[in-house]
């Protein structure tokens, strides 16, 4: 199957999706919550990918003990290779981790400003975003721009853009989601501009100011800023439900990392020492310090649970657009918690 023949498929599957999963969906997660809780998380896991998952990775790092890694089922179903819990993967929304920290990191050494707005920084969008003399770059951050979300537009998986540029563009000459700074909305285009606004104030990409300011000092080694830095061999495959082909080599520009590499970056950020003096303060007031991330073909969690002390990353390696393999996933991750939890209480 081409890549176009991919992308004709997956639009098909989006319409259709509501129709078919009435049928099935409540009952696969129906069966997930009432399955008895194994002992243990590899128990857990294998159980997960009976229930249709083609693969998946866990990550455990409990203060005090060596990490733990976990998997089960495929990182290649066509050629039958086992799933590996150090393999590569797409992280995808957890990236906006990363970029909130970058901005901590630019705002306390003045490079940037909070108090900004977006018509300051890009005058060229002002008559194309509305409200950019309004918005600022904490609204941005935060959530609350009123920006309105380029995945939301109808032609984007009809028509998947090729470029940044093109991805923003089905964001401009739109109205405001809301007025800025009177809501909250999701909007990847909040990080498509701030990304761009660090190139900008840099004069080089933000990628490479996360890899030295962030992934060097904690020596995350196997931590990328896309799937053309890496051999792609090394990157588990994705699926779709309803789609034979790996999307493996789709949505390229995306970070890409190791359920360890997340694990130690969750694990600094959430007790400080992935900044400096002034950073964490910033950042606590703008951004959040867990995330998940969901593109086709991959999924992923990134936690860390205060009450064990404990970090868990979970990678799940099959979605589709109708919502029960994330419905499923969180699930899964939530029995894993609650075996953690079980543990650390015995």
């Amino acid at each position: 199957m081409t890549k176009m023949q991919i992308k004709k498929t997956l639009k098909i599957l989006f319409i259709i999706a509501s129709i078919s999963s009435l049928a099935f969906v409540p009952w696969i997660l129906v069966k997930a919550w009432i399955l008895p809780l194994p002992n243990t998380v590899q128990e857990q896991v294998n159980k997960a990918i009976g229930l249709g998952f083609d693969g998946m990775i866990v990550y455990v790092d409990q203060k005090g003990n060596p990490p733990e890694f976990y998997a089960a089922g495929w990182n290649d179903r066509k050629n039958k290779i086992p799933a590996n819990p150090k393999s590569l993967f797409k992280i995808a929304s957890i990236t906006k981790l990363y970029v909130a920290v970058a901005v901590a990191k630019l705002v306390n050494n003045k490079c940037l400003s909070l108090d900004k707005t977006l018509a300051d920084y890009f005058p060229e969008l002002s008559g194309r975003i509305e409200n950019a003399d309004k918005i600022t770059l904490r609204m941005m951050v935060q959530h609350r721009s009123g920006i309105p979300n380029f995945v939301n537009h109808p032609n984007y998986w009809k028509n998947p853009p090729k470029n940044r540029q093109e991805t923003l563009e089905y964001a401009l000459d739109l109205p405001a989601d809301f007025k800025p700074d009177e809501d909250y909305g999701y909007s990847n285009t909040n990080y498509l501009l701030i990304s761009d606004l660090i190139d900008k104030v840099l004069g080089y990409g933000h990628q490479q100011y996360i890899k030295e300011e962030i992934l060097r000092p904690l020596k995350l080694n196997n931590t990328f800023g896309s799937l053309y830095e890496v051999d792609i061999n090394n990157v588990m495959s994705g699926y779709y439900v309803g789609i034979e082909d790996d999307l493996k080599s789709e949505y390229s520009g995306l970070m890409i990392a190791t359920a360890e590499d997340v694990g130690i970056f969750l694990r600094a950020l959430n007790d400080g020492s992935v900044f400096n003096e002034g950073e964490q303060e910033i950042y606590s007031s703008i951004y959040v310090y867990e995330h998940t991330g969901l593109i086709p073909g991959y999924q992923s969690i990134a936690k860390y649970h205060q009450d064990i002390d404990t970090v868990v990353i979970q990678f799940v390696n099959t979605t589709n657009f109708d919502g029960y393999t994330w419905n499923l996933s969180e699930i899964v991750y939530s029995r894993i918690v609650k075996i953690l939890r079980n543990k650390k209480g015995s």
